[in-house]
C-alpha cells in the first residue's frame, strides 16, 4: 500500500520567551498546554497540522533557543531544533517586536540563514500601528521577508501564511480518520504497560513487576470501528518525595506533559493495593487539566470484593470526579479491556459537544439564582466544555450556584466523563 505523501513543515524557532507557543496555537487552532517553567519540558518538538487556503501543513513548535548556550538542557533544545530544521519546507523566525534586537537573536539569525532553508521573520507582540512600524528594524538580521504579528490576537497572521506556505501544493479536504489521543496514567506498577499491550494486541511496552520500569512515554496507534486511538503509556507517577533519581523526577514531569497533551486520560488503580491518596492526586491532575477522563481498575481478577462496595470507596475518596465513567478489567487476562474503546469514545464526544445558541437561550430561562440575574450564556470552547454566564453582577457563583448549575448542565445535555467549566461576565442590565 503507498504510503501518503507528507505534509511540507513549518518549524518555529526563536529564543525563549517571544511566544512561540502562542503562534503555534494560533496557526493550528489548537490549544496546547506546552509548559516552558519546568526543567526537561521545552526542549520537547510539538507537532501538529494546520491549513491555510487549502494548503495543509504540519507545524513544529521548538524550544527556545540560545545559541551559545553548552548547558545540558540548551544543548539539548538546539539538537532538537536542528533535527526539525534539516526537514523543514519554510521556518519561522519568531521575535519579540517589543524589545531591543538581542545578541540571541542575531545568532540564531546567522544560524538560520547557513541551514539555506526558506527564513521568515515573524515579529511578534506587533498589536499596535507603532509596533508593527518598528518591524522594519528586524531587516537588519539579514533576512529580507519581515512580518509584524500578534500571535495573540491574530493581527498579520493572513499575510505571513500566505508567504510561508506560498510554495506548497494545495490539497483537496480528506475524509480524515476521526483521532482520539489517551494518556494511561497512575501509580507505578497498577499495569499501564500490560494494558497498552492488550489495547493494541502486541507487546508494544515493556512489562516487569519491578515498578517504574516505563521511564518515557510509549505511544501506539490502534485503529477501531473506524477511529484511531493513539494510546500513550506514561512513567509511572510517584510522590514528590519518593522521586530521587533525577530521572524518575524528570519522568513525573514528562508524564504531567503528556496528560495535558491528551484528549482523553485513562487513570488506572490497581484492585489489589485498594485506592490510596496518591491514586486521588494523580486523577487529580487530568481534573485540573481539563482532560476527559476514565476511571479503570485493573487486576480486578486478584479480588473478591463486591464491584459495588469498591466503587462506593473509589468514589467517596474521589468526589471531584464523580462525572467519570468507572470500568473494571484485568489487562493480564485481557478482560473488560474492549469496553474501554467505546468509553473512550463517548468521553470524548462529550467532551466535544457544542451546545446551540438557541438550546442554551431556552436553558437560561429556567436557571433562578438567589443573588443575580442570568442574562444569557455562550459556549466558546470545547474540550473541556466552557461557558461563560453574563450576569448582572460580577464576580465568582457561590461554590453551590455553580454546581448546581454544572449539574443542570450534565442533566440537560449530557457532558459524561468530562469536567464543565463555568466562567462569569457582569453586563449591565438598562
Amino acid at each position: 500500500m503507498p504510503q501518503p505523501t507528507p505534509l511540507p513543515t513549518v518549524v518555529i524557532v526563536g529564543r525563549p520567551n517571544v511566544g512561540k507557543s502562542t503562534l503555534f496555537n494560533r496557526i493550528t487552532g489548537q490549544r496546547r498546554a506546552i509548559v516552558g517553567d519546568e526543567p526537561g519540558i521545552t526542549r520537547d518538538r510539538i507537532h501538529g497540522e494546520a491549513v491555510f487556503d487549502q494548503r495543509r501543513f504540519e507545524v513544529v513548535d521548538t524550544g527556545g533557543i540560545i545559541a551559545r548556550d553548552d548547558d545540558y538542557i540548551p544543548a539539548q533544545i538546539l539538537k532538537q531544533a536542528r533535527i526539525a530544521l534539516d526537514r523543514a519546507a519554510h521556518v519561522i523566525f519568531l521575535v519579540d517586536g517589543r524589545g531591543e534586537i538581542t545578541a540571541s537573536d542575531r545568532d540564531l539569525a546567522q544560524m538560520l540563514r547557513r541551514t539555506g532553508k526558506p527564513v521568515s521573520v515573524a515579529v511578534n507582540k506587533a498589536d499596535t500601528a507603532a509596533r508593527a512600524d518598528l518591524a522594519h528594524e528586524f531587516h537588519s538580521l539579514g533576512i529580507a521577508d519581515v512580518f509584524p504579528v500578534s500571535a495573540e490576537h491574530g493581527l498579520g497572521m493572513d499575510a505571513l501564511l500566505e508567504h510561508v506556505t506560498a510554495g506548497f501544493p494545495a490539497r483537496e479536504a480528506e475524509a480524515e480518520t476521526p483521532r482520539i489521543k489517551v494518556a494511561i496514567i497512575g501509580r507505578p506498577n497498577v499495569g499501564k504497560s500490560t494494558l497498552l499491550n492488550a489495547l493494541t494486541g502486541q507487546e508494544r511496552a515493556i512489562v516487569s513487576p519491578i515498578a517504574g520500569t516505563t521511564r518515557d512515554a510509549v505511544d501506539e496507534s490502534v485503529l477501531h470501528d473506524g477511529v484511531e486511538y493513539v494510546f500513550v503509556d506514561t512513567a509511572g507517577i510517584r510522590r514528590k518525595g519518593k522521586t530521587k533519581q533525577m530521572a524518575e523526577k524528570l519522568s513525573v514531569v514528562m508524564a504531567r506533559r503528556h496528560i495535558r497533551l491528551a484528549d482523553v486520560v485513562v487513570v488506572l488503580l490497581d484492585a489489589a493495593e485498594g485506592v490510596l491518596g496518591l491514586d486521588s492526586t494523580i486523577a487529580g491532575y487530568a481534573h485540573e487539566g481539563g482532560r476527559a477522563v476514565i476511571l479503570c481498575v485493573n487486576k480486578w481478577d486478584l479480588v473478591e470484593e463486591a464491584k459495588h462496595d469498591f466503587e462506593q470507596n473509589l468514589r467517596d475518596q474521589m468526589k471531584f470526579l464523580d462525572y467519570a465513567p468507572l470500568l473494571f478489567a484485568s489487562a493480564k487476562l485481557g478482560a473488560g479491556v474492549q469496553p474501554l474503546f467505546q468509553a473512550i469514545r463517548e468521553v470524548y464526544d462529550a467532551a466535544s459537544k457544542r451546545v446551540t445558541t438557541g438550546e442554551l437561550n431556552r436553558f437560561v430561562e429556567r436557571l433562578r439564582f438567589e443573588d443575580r440575574k442570568v442574562l444569557y450564556v455562550t459556549q466558546p470552547s470545547v474540550r473541556p466544555p466552557t461557558f461563560v454566564l453574563f450576569t448582572n453582577k460580577s464576580g465568582p457563583l457561590h461554590f453551590s450556584h455553580e454546581r448546581y448549575l454544572v449539574n443542570q448542565l450534565r442533566r440537560q445535555f449530557g457532558f459524561r466523563g468530562t469536567p464543565v467549566v463555568i466562567k462569569i461576565k457582569a453586563r449591565k442590565v438598562r
